[in-house]
């Protein structure tokens, strides 16, 4: 109950401030789905019984040029927005979803692409005595994504507009805690959206195309966080990752990577003790040694002060096989001033997660 009083006081507040005065340009939204939990891993079979439902309320405060990347990106919006869901299966539960959202239109307008980030809460975790079916989510709190590929259309009634389309919804603790499969969710939409304002601003086309150059970067970042292996149970343990890269802006929004990884990832070492012991015919010594290093190539699209950062690895220093030898990270940074900046991002083997990373790093 207590986390449902929270998000309450929350989307209240933040219906207070889309209100305010100086806050014109904005709209809510309210969309009906309901879909089919995807099939990508055959030991979520058991808990595929009903098609989920549920709904996604979000406010979005349009932009129209009064910055650069707002031009250069087709004036999206950004906001926030909720999202409950019911999983339609006892073992699953419900879940409870707080996002931030960036909407960026196509085909003059008419099309919407929405990216959301987020914590989601799930109500019936993985428990070994009450719950031990749920494989799923191992952790009451989940990292969550959602994309919203939507028709919308804008004032068809006075404030009112419709819009609908395509819906996906991820769920995943990123093996924070053991078990965790995730769930998927492909569903339709169909909603309201309703203007704030009597009539909407013009957008302001004054962008020039001067050609956008710097020199190679070298970066520096440190990452962190806590993570299991497989093994329910298995215990927690921090990881802690160094990388050093350059970078090559190609334009005002990409840029491209070449680096290297240092993984210290301390879940392994209870992995290969564990494997050694209990798992003889696997020909595990326990002396084998836990860390990792990787070489990887990436690219960072910059939007704002925000940037979406994909890099795809390879180990060069492998001692101990776990998932395989390329990983993939996803993630987003933010930048404070032209140096500075902190990043929340997924590594993966995959479709198989292996952690979530905070860091903290510099370009030089």
């Amino acid at each position: 109950m207590k986390h449902w009083l929270t998000s309450c006081i929350l989307l209240y507040g933040l219906c207070l401030f889309s209100q305010d005065k100086t806050n014109r340009d904005s709209y809510f939204g309210l969309n009906y789905f309901g879909g089919n939990i995807a099939l990508h891993n055959n030991d979520i079979l058991h808990l595929i019984s009903g098609h989920p439902e549920g709904f996604i309320f979000s406010w979005n405060k349009k932009t129209f040029g009064n910055e650069d990347w707002e031009q250069r990106f087709n004036y999206p919006d950004y906001g926030a927005s909720l999202i409950y869901q019911n999983l339609k299966n006892d073992v699953l539960g419900n879940n409870l979803g707080l996002y931030a959202h960036y909407n960026f239109y196509f085909l003059k307008r008419n099309v919407m692409l929405r990216i959301a980030q987020g914590i989601a809460y799930t109500s019936n975790p993985y428990d070994k005595v009450e719950n031990h079916k749920n494989v799923a989510f191992g952790s009451r709190l989940l990292s969550s994504t959602y994309l919203m590929l939507n028709y919308k259309k804008e004032r068809l009634f006075d404030k009112f507009g419709l819009q609908a389309g395509l819906s996906f919804i991820h769920y995943s603790n990123a093996n924070v805690k053991a078990p965790n499969t995730s769930v998927n969710t492909v569903a339709l939409n169909v909603g309201l959206n309703y203007n704030l304002d009597e009539t909407t601003s013009e957008y302001i086309e004054n962008l020039t195309k001067e050609k956008f150059t710097e020199p190679i970067r070298i970066n520096l970042a440190f990452r962190t966080g806590i993570n299991e292996s497989d093994i329910i149970n298995s215990g927690q343990y921090a990881f802690y990752i160094l990388s050093a890269y350059a970078d090559k802006r190609l334009s005002h929004t990409s840029a491209i990577q070449f680096g290297t990884d240092v993984f210290f990832s301390n879940f392994l070492k209870e992995l290969i003790y564990y494997q050694s012991v209990a798992f003889p015919e696997l020909d595990v010594t326990g002396d084998e040694d836990y860390k990792r290093v990787g070489l990887f190539v990436g690219h960072e699209l910059f939007v704002n002060r925000i940037s979406v950062e994909t890099q795809l690895g390879y180990y060069v220093y492998y001692p101990f096989d776990f998932e395989g030898r390329t990983y993939i990270r996803v993630g987003l940074k933010r930048y404070f001033g032209k140096k500075l900046f902190a990043a929340a991002t997924l590594k993966s083997h995959g479709a198989k997660a292996e952690a979530v990373e905070f860091g903290l790093g510099i370009r030089l």
